[in-house]
């Protein structure tokens, strides 16, 4: 029997009306899904189906005769793309199983590996992550004799934050070193020595980076027109999801991937676009219609997760950016009650608070797991986390270690990595090191050896150890030897266990009993894969969280920064510290970091399906640590009084017990709203009421200057927004 059209009913009205597979598609949807070719951009605003619409766009590519495996879906977690993928394979009886999705990361690494004769490395390169990445810079900071004591050097994890943020910013390595990194220029040659070293150490061992899977697809694209042709003629249908969240190179990619036809279709929300701390760029999605000339842009603004009077505040509170695709959420799901503010005494009272409404909506039987709290920054829950403990409540703060970050199991993985890149000599390192009474010195030696041998263990198999370790080392060649003719992965981790726990409890003595489970966990995941270098790449690229692994369907309160929260939703979300200096952050100064807030209370505020609580304390802990009056949010202050219940937000101050310390920190003269920039000239001492005391160090006109302050080094700051106080 013949397959019936998916969509041509649509085309036909005497027809009896679509296919099933449409129902629920509005036209703002339908438009997105049907619009094939060309640039499409869009406007996908929060809970208003953009998923949906992505899927739909599949199936309706494979229904009109594309062939699946030319449709290429670029993601941000390699989740997102199985979710779609699988829903676009039911929508078409499996159809669809053949196109190709994942993440940019993760398309780059494959398709790095396939053409990995344009780019000099091997097909059998190794992905480092972050404690990779500081591993060999430490090393290098030794080797390069950098890290001798009484030096202010920077830390590892410092020198990658900068190595990392001028790949993603795409920025010069030294301009980007003395715009944020001004207090290190000092040791501007030594650092750049580093990054050069660093570079060629990773092409010497066949190693990447995370940046470096984009860089050199990038670069690929870029540079070799018979590669590029090939990749965009084989990917005639390119789809983005959260193109808000790109960087520039990522952007590239894009116009890359798609030069031979343009057939590309972005979704993302600019009012969503909080990650420019990762690199991501929000004039990529404000750009794109001048990258693509002609782009149709599609807006969606049903939402299908909120009720109106909490989109009605969303809406008020994104008004207000300065830039943006204009957009009304609006929703047909009934609730009458508005979002609410709470203006507590102080933090403690805000935890007391969110503790009492917890207990009354559990009360009404309202499960933990429906329930949020967001917070801007992950110290700000500290109060409530004791406050819930004391009551007993259960929770979960999202962020924290993946699993594969863990020592223990990085150790593991270390042996299996060898297997797949027998060049890997970090993981060589590793591994040598863990052999008793062996140190860095003997390790390098044997390193040494390895490097000039056709085979490691054929330098293994030789070597002549000292007296103490010797029988370290025959027992780590006895157990190579028999991974060797092993090919499954879960005997290769069995075989790895099986050498690796005496070595265990030994480096890990204090609590290896805990650790345990995550060996035990480490092999409940392998098992799901039949190829060794494809878990490789995935505890690299998407390493799975801990939490995740063991009890997902536990009832527990979520507690979470805005960052990690987006994407989910809940009945019922709190958002606290809705004051100046926290939410926004006292960071943001210039006036794209404040719009960046914006986005981010935004992004918080559209979480809640039900209620929305905002809560503001009138008193909060200043630099200092003695409590100082807080000012509501910009953000929420300047919402209509209607679109908010709960009481005036202009009350009296609630008495506080005068101290001497007190009553000095809140005293005094109050910042002017703006100082004139003639004021603020070089070498200028001025106070901020978050940084302190500083100097001003440049002045830019019309509004700009960059300030250092002893405790929180060099800031550029707008002084429309930094209200600062000439000394």
């Amino acid at each position: 029997m013949r397959q019936q059209s998916l969509f041509s009913e649509l085309a036909s009205p005497q027809r009896p009306g679509p296919s099933s597979s449409m129902t629920g598609l509005n036209s703002s949807q339908l438009e997105a899904v049907t619009t094939t070719q060309g640039s499409v951009l869009v406007i996908a605003g929060a809970g208003s189906g953009k998923t949906r619409t992505l899927v739909h766009r599949m199936a309706y590519l494979v229904e009109q005769g594309v062939a699946p495996d030319s449709i290429l879906l670029l993601t941000f977690t390699r989740k997102a793309a199985q979710e779609m993928l699988s829903r676009a394979a039911l929508l078409m009886d499996g159809s669809c199983g053949g196109v190709m999705g994942g993440t940019f990361h993760g398309m780059a690494n494959l398709l790095l590996r396939r053409f990995g004769r344009y780019t000099g490395y091997p097909a059998n390169f190794t992905i480092l992550d972050r404690s990779d990445s500081e591993g060999i810079i430490n090393l290098l900071k030794s080797s390069l004799g950098l890290s001798g004591g009484g030096r202010r050097f920077p830390s590892k994890r410092v020198i990658i934050n900068m190595i990392s943020g001028a790949v993603n910013k795409n920025i010069d390595f030294s301009d980007y070193l003395e715009e944020r990194y001004f207090h290190l220029v000092e040791f501007s040659a030594d650092i750049n020595s580093i990054r050069e070293h660093y570079g060629n150490f990773k092409r010497d061992h066949a190693l990447m980076d995370y940046d470096d899977l984009l860089v050199n697809f990038r670069d690929l694209l870029r540079d070799h027109p018979e590669a590029r042709t090939e990749i965009s003629d084989r990917f005639h249908y390119v789809m983005v999801d959260e193109y808000q969240d790109t960087n520039r190179i990522q952007a590239e990619i894009v116009a890359l991937v798609s030069s031979s036809h343009k057939n590309v279709m972005v979704v993302g929300d600019d009012a969503q676009s909080i990650y420019s701390f990762r690199g991501a760029d929000f004039k990529n999605i404000m750009d794109f219609p001048d990258l693509f000339p002609g782009t149709r842009i599609v807006r969606l603004e049903e939402n299908y997760r909120s009720a109106q009077p909490i989109l009605e505040a969303t809406n008020a509170i994104i008004s207000q950016a300065a830039e943006k695709y204009a957009k009304t959420l609006f929703s047909n799901i009934p609730g009458a009650d508005k979002p609410s503010l709470f203006r507590a005494r102080d933090e403690q009272e805000q935890a007391r608070y969110v503790v009492d409404k917890i207990e009354t909506f559990q009360g009404e039987g309202v499960p933990l797991a429906e329930m949020a709290v967001l917070f801007r920054s992950g110290f700000h829950s500290y109060k409530l986390e004791l406050e819930l403990a004391n009551h007993q409540i259960p929770f979960e703060k999202r962020g924290g270690m993946k699993l594969t970050e863990s020592a223990h199991v990085k150790d593991v993985i270390c042996y299996l990595r060898i297997i797949s890149n027998p060049a890997d000599h970090l993981s060589w390192n590793r591994i040598l090191l863990q052999i008793d009474k062996v140190g860095p010195k003997t390790a390098e030696k044997m390193l040494a050896a390895i490097r000039g041998a056709e085979t490691p263990l054929q330098a293994l198999d030789g070597y002549k150890g000292g007296k103490v370790w010797q029988p370290g080392l025959d027992r780590l060649v006895k157990a190579l030897h028999g991974l060797a003719r092993l090919e499954r992965p879960g005997a290769q981790l069995e075989q790895v266990l099986d050498y690796y726990r005496p070595i265990f409890e030994r480096i890990y003595q204090d609590d290896y009993p805990s650790r345990s489970r995550d060996l035990d966990q480490l092999g409940e995941l392998l098992a799901g894969y039949d190829n060794l270098q494809d878990f490789i790449d995935d505890t690299a690229l998407d390493p799975p969280q801990e939490a995740a692994l063991q009890n997902p369907d536990a009832d527990r309160l979520i507690l979470s920064t805005v960052h990690s929260a987006k994407g989910l939703e809940w009945n019922k979300v709190f958002v606290l510290n809705l004051v100046e200096g926290k939410f926004p952050s006292g960071q943001a100064q210039l006036p794209e970091e404040r719009e960046e807030e914006r986005r981010l209370l935004y992004v918080a505020a559209t979480r809640a399906r039900e209620h929305l609580f905002f809560i503001a304390p009138r008193l909060t802990a200043g630099p200092d640590r003695m409590p100082q009056t807080a000012m509501v949010s910009e953000f929420i202050s300047a919402l209509a009084p209607e679109l908010l219940a709960g009481p005036a937000r202009r009350q009296p101050l609630p008495p506080w017990p005068e101290t001497p310390a007190s009553t000095a920190s809140m005293a005094g003269k109050p910042p002017s709203a703006s100082v004139d920039i003639a004021e603020c000239t070089t070498g200028r001492p001025v106070r901020h009421s978050f940084f302190g005391e500083g100097k001003v160090i440049k002045v830019t006109l019309p509004k700009t200057v960059e300030v250092f302050f002893p405790r929180h080094g060099l800031k550029k700051l707008h002084l429309d927004y930094a209200k600062l106080e000439v000394l």
